[in-house]
């Protein structure tokens, strides 16, 4: 009875670590350059002295999907969209590196160029500050330039150059943020390759209805765990009344 009971366990226990993910997926499917994360489900043998005729259900990560997702146009200059492969340089607040496709960009009080979450954009010699009464414009080999108000004629000024870097997806680890970083912390070199579009966002590229797919199946199958479980209560109900007649 027991090993019913444990059979059933886990596999409920990571049937809901599953959806959580499903959740959190459906959670930012407006969050401009969100990468999905993928689960999937593994069966486990149970080792022991008795014949291996059990296995354990086990919650295996797969990865990320990394497809790119579309490109919005938006009119905005402090929009930008890595087009294709490639990523985006952040300063983190312990002045480590990590990398997003969240291109949707602000100033703040100092003029620094930051993302939406307030991480300082990365350039060519660390963070680009943009002077006041400036309009902006970003090229698609990430020259961030500046057209300052105040002057007659008014001077293109280039003001730096996001940091693009394109590593290989398997040199990639997410954290807990959603932003990406380095398997060995160490900074990726910049890709010159890297091309990104101005006035426009990416879109997350996760797929709302199968998503939503997704969430019923795990729900359906989480009550059918909770099914056997039941059953098995049942059965131990049984045999009690089996026993106490003996």
């Amino acid at each position: 009875m027991d090993r019913l009971i444990y059979t059933a366990m886990t596999g409920a226990k990571h049937i809901l670590e599953q959806q959580s993910t499903v959740a959190n997926n459906l959670a930012n499917v407006t969050t401009s350059g969100f990468r999905a994360q993928i689960d999937s489900f593994r069966a486990v043998p149970v080792i022991s002295e008795g014949l291996p005729t059990r296995t354990f259900v086990v919650d295996a990560t797969v990865g990320t999907n990394f497809e790119s997702g579309v490109i919005h146009q938006t009119g905005n200059p402090m929009d930008v969209a890595v087009h294709g492969k490639g990523w985006i340089a952040v300063q983190l607040a312990d002045g480590t590196e990590a990398y997003t496709r969240s291109g949707n960009l602000k100033l703040d009080e100092n003029g620094q160029l930051q993302t939406q979450s307030g991480l300082s954009v990365m350039g060519d010699g660390g963070p680009i500050t943009v002077p006041p009464d400036t309009e902006l414009a970003i090229a698609k080999d990430g020259t961030v330039s500046g057209i300052s108000r105040n002057t007659t004629p008014n001077i293109v000024t280039a003001l730096g150059r996001l940091k693009l870097v394109n590593p290989a997806e398997a040199e990639l680890v997410r954290g807990a943020d959603g932003l990406f970083r380095s398997q060995d912390g160490n900074p990726f070199e910049v890709d010159e390759n890297v091309v990104v579009v101005g006035g426009a966002i990416e879109s997350s590229n996760v797929n709302m209805a199968e998503a939503m797919v997704n969430m019923i199946t795990l729900a359906r199958n989480f009550e059918l765990h909770m099914n056997l479980l039941k059953n098995a209560e049942s059965n131990a109900d049984r045999a009690n009344q089996i026993l106490s007649l003996g």
